[in-house]
């Protein structure tokens, strides 16, 4: 962009330049891309760039160029505008950079806003209708151009404070209140706008191609943008323009004279960063000086066309040179010439002769190095046309390529087609004939099917896991208990009354399992089967079937321990009796004691004659 802001100021210092016009014409160029907050944009700062050398060129009294500003930056500059704008016949607002709308008015962002609310937006933007005052004194055009349209990123982030507060995608539509005011949007009301993917945004580009021309009015120029944009976007970003204009022609540049003019090339870079260079070459060989050739080579330090600047500067230090040489020789010449005519001595004659030779030595020096420069040249531009051709020759080989790719991926998609229709043709025959296969014939209906067909529709739905009973063929209520199962997790309503063929084929649809399953208490569903809940030491399983600290708590007596112990105490008392003592006592000599078990108390006669009490066992 410098470059060609330089190469603009050698056009004009070379060329015949345009009469100044007569109305006087401002404008104000800001450009916002390092926002502090969010993520940076990339074209802002280029497309204010470009668009303040095209009004610059345009021969605009004065061109205000602000980059990369705060809100307070933004409220001086909309200041000083609005008092320079107050004796303008033309007044223009530029911007470029990202813009919001809140309840249906239009704000344009500072780069230092944080917008974290709605409510910041009324304290940390500019709205449009300040931008509007700042232009409202200019007498014949007031033109504002807004390339805000961009996917705003504080509206994503951003808190509503009011429900009812509306944040807009893009910018809302404007009126125009006042006479002959142009307001042009990058984007409909409504919509984003493209960033580009080149130096410059799609909308920057067509205006610096079109908004310039003399002569031409400023509506028919904006609709042209809209083609442009349009045609570069495949339709996807339309520009948008409200006016208040009248029927005649309002040109933002003055027809130029009958004398042709070289008009001021597009500062827009294209995509193409070789096409941008040949531009750039072509513009600085019509200017064909040294300070034109610096410029480019500062611009571009590498490539090829780096290289033939370089050799076209070298030839005109070349000529330079030669020039020089050929006047000091000149010089040197007449100085001999004047010497000899006054008399000088011979000494002095002697000196002028050989600063002569000396200088003509220089001078054929020069003339040699500028043969060689003009070879260099020559070969530069040899190896020039080569890589142009080498260019085009693998262009159209990419081309070949391409369309022989083309033609392959054709004929593949042709064939997959016919392979599918082929596979599907064989499908449709598989199941028509499994369908008469299946079909029995009308007068012979087959009884053995429809009698096992209980026993099918219990294996299927044992499959699905709805049947928990035997497959016997008996369709009782338990196997209607399944089917209503599988209905209620099937979401179906089957007859469960019967077993029949539409039932089967429900079932026979469900790939894997329809009803959970159930496992009892301390094991958990694993797929098709229950699996022991394990805890770890010193865990147990809960009620709930999860794992949980065992508290220590000693087991607390249920009711199934109540009727067990209760069964228990029942066998005892059932069981015989074994014999215990009876109470009695037996003494001796030795003392008393108990009679053992299972013996009594008898008395025994003795041979004195006296009855004595002792101790039977039988």
């Amino acid at each position: 962009m410098r470059f060609l802001v330089g190469l603009f100021v050698s056009v004009w210092l070379v060329l015949p330049t345009t009469p100044a016009l007569a109305d006087k014409r401002v404008a104000l160029v800001i450009g916002n891309s390092t926002y502090r907050n969010v993520a940076k944009l990339g074209n802002p700062v280029n497309d204010a760039a470009a668009v303040a050398a095209m009004f610059k060129a345009a021969g605009f009294d004065s061109v205000e160029s602000k980059l990369n500003v705060t809100i307070s930056e933004m409220r001086k500059s909309l200041r000083d505008f609005g008092n320079a704008s107050r004796d303008a016949d033309v007044a223009v607002v530029y911007y470029a950079g990202h813009g919001i709308e809140l309840d249906g008015t239009n704000y344009l962002i500072p780069i230092d806003a944080t917008l974290e609310t709605d409510t910041d937006v009324l304290d940390e933007t500019l709205s449009l209708d300040r931008v509007l005052v700042a232009v409202e004194a200019a007498r014949q055009l007031r033109l504002i151009i807004l390339d805000a349209c961009r996917d705003n990123p504080f509206a994503k982030n951003m808190k509503r404070t009011m429900a009812s507060r509306a944040v807009g995608r893009g910018l809302a539509k404007v009126e125009p209140t006042s006479p002959n005011t142009v307001i042009a949007f990058a984007a409909k009301a409504g919509s984003t706008a493209s960033d580009g993917t080149g130096k410059n945004s799609p909308f920057a580009t067509a205006l610096v191609e079109h908004l310039a021309k003399p002569g031409l009015d400023l509506q028919r120029a904006f609709r042209y943008v809209r083609d442009d944009v349009l045609k570069a976007t495949n339709n996807t970003q339309e520009p948008y323009t409200y006016t208040s204009l009248g029927g005649d022609d309002v040109p933002l540049v003055a027809a130029a004279p009958a004398k042709p003019v070289v008009a001021a090339p597009a500062a827009a870079a294209p995509i193409d960063q070789s096409a941008t260079m040949r531009r750039d070459y072509e513009f600085a060989l019509q200017v064909g000086t040294k300070p034109a050739w610096d410029a480019f080579i500062e611009q571009y330090p590498t490539g090829f066309f780096t290289s033939l600047a370089k050799a076209q500067r070298d030839k005109l230090a070349a000529e330079a040179a030669q020039i020089e040489a050929t006047n000091k020789a000149k010089a040197a010449r007449e100085e001999q010439a004047r010497l000899a005519a006054e008399g000088a001595k011979a000494s002095e004659q002697a000196k002028a002769a050989e600063q002569a030779k000396a200088a003509e030595r220089a001078r054929i020096a020069a003339e040699a190095a500028k043969k060689a420069e003009d070879a260099k040249l020559a070969e530069a531009e040899r190896v020039k046309a080569a890589e142009a051709a080498k260019a085009q020759a693998q262009e159209a080989e990419r081309v070949r390529a391409l369309e022989a790719a083309n033609v392959t991926r054709e004929a593949k998609l042709v064939a997959d087609q016919k392979a599918r229709d082929e596979q599907l043709a064989i499908e449709q025959k598989a199941r028509e004939d499994k369908l008469a296969a299946l079909t029995p014939p009308a007068d012979k209906p087959d009884l053995a099917a429809e009698a096992d067909l209980p026993r099918a529709l219990q294996a299927e739905l044992r499959r699905v896991g709805c049947n928990t009973g035997a497959v016997d063929g008996n369709w009782n209520a338990a196997a209607q208990r399944s089917l209503d199962l599988f209905n209620k997790h099937a979401g179906m309503k089957l007859d469960v009354k019967t077993a029949s063929a539409d039932a089967l084929d429900a079932v026979k649809m469900k790939p894997g399992r329809v009803c959970p399953l159930v496992c009892d208490h301390g094991f958990r569903a694993d797929g098709d089967r229950c699996t022991k809940i394990t805890c770890r030491a010193g865990y147990r399983v809960n009620d709930d079937n999860e794992c949980e600290k065992d508290s220590g708590k000693k087991p607390v007596a249920t009711r199934d321990d109540t009727i067990k112990r209760d069964q228990q105490r029942k066998q005892i008392e059932a069981a015989p009796t074994k014999p215990s003592g009876s109470g009695q006592m037996v003494c001796n000599n030795a003392g008393c004691r108990p009679v053992r078990s299972g013996c009594r108390i008898a008395q025994t006669h003795w041979w004195s004659g006296t009855n004595v009490n002792s101790e039977v066992c039988d």
